[in-house]
């Protein structure tokens, strides 16, 4: 009899496991940034594809100080007003120098076509931090710089923009659930006398993250992730551009093995897509891409190795 459970008891714990977590509304998580919202999204559907053959190679010099080479051969898309793309050979070499502190980070990307192309994080504080990118080239007006002033909060986000073309935006991010969080966005294209507004929302669980954004520019973004097991996700999108009618819809996958990552996807469009990476060694991965377009009749095949760190 020791074992029985009274039948108040029973409806007591009964009565306990149904009642909802309380929630805590001045303690919740800090959202991830206003521009990553998409994040989980990106890195399953839109990997690094490329075509022709590339190599890096990374050497640390110390714990914080490195360079990179690398070398691509492939070829170069021409604007045509035929519906079939125009490839011409081409190859490049370009040389990085990458600096890692715990506060400042420093990337810079020095090509054979004369493009230097530099970038800096520098967390002034443990909320505050400071980035900075920027673009020169010879081609007329081509060169750009942005910065990025950032503050992290408790439980929410702030940006402000400045750029280049008196290019002026900032965005912010609060969560308002442990798993929802809102954010809104301004911008204003002083060179094209431009503005915008955008607003967002995100919801994540351990198992799924499901996204969607709007712009008064014409952009409507959707975005879902299913994480199926540890090492299997499932991802979908829904692009649509009220202004210009642009409808693509993409469905991929995330498959992680025990030395590679696989990744595709399929569009509205027709294109089908898959990249692998395949650790062969410590420090030493092989690169598949596979881009197959058949309504533009535009195959991209690519094989790469990447050295180093």
């Amino acid at each position: 009899m020791a074992g029985v459970v009274p039948p108040e008891a029973a409806k007591a714990t009964a009565t306990e496991q149904a009642a909802p977590e309380k929630v805590d509304y001045l303690n919740l998580p800090c959202p991830i940034p206003y521009e990553e919202i998409h994040r989980e999204a990106m890195m399953s559907l839109k990997p690094d594809l490329f075509e022709g053959f590339r190599f890096d190679f990374t050497k640390g010099l110390n714990p914080q100080f490195a360079l990179s080479h690398s070398v691509s051969m492939g070829v170069a898309e021409i604007p045509s007003q035929s519906s079939e793309t125009i490839k011409i050979p081409s190859a490049q070499y370009e040389f990085g120098v990458n600096f890692m502190d715990p506060k400042l980070m420093l990337f810079g990307r020095l090509l054979t076509d004369g493009r230097l192309n530099a970038r800096a994080k520098w967390d002034l504080t443990d909320n505050f931090s400071f980035k900075a990118n920027g673009l020169l080239t010879g081609e007329p007006h081509m060169s750009h710089g942005m910065f990025n002033f950032d503050y992290k909060g408790s439980d929410y986000r702030a940006q402000f923009q400045a750029g280049s073309g008196a290019l002026f935006g900032a965005n912010y991010i609060q969560s308002v659930t442990p798993h929802l969080s809102l954010g809104g966005e301004v911008f204003w294209a002083g060179q094209h006398r431009k503005s915008g507004i955008g607003y967002a929302a995100r919801f994540n669980t351990d198992k799924m993250v499901a996204t969607g954004q709007v712009a008064s520019t014409g952009m409507v973004a959707l975005s879902y992730v299913q994480k199926v097991s540890e090492k299997v996700s499932l991802a979908t999108d829904f692009m649509y551009n009220y202004m210009s009618r642009d409808v693509t819809a993409s469905v991929g996958y995330d498959y992680l093995l025990r030395q590679s990552r696989l990744r595709g996807k399929i569009d509205s469009n027709g294109c089908v897509a898959a990249f692998l990476e395949e650790r062969l060694n410590m420090g030493l991965n092989f690169i598949l891409s596979a881009e197959l377009d058949h309504k533009k009749k535009d195959y991209k095949f690519g094989f790469g190795l990447t050295v180093g760190q």
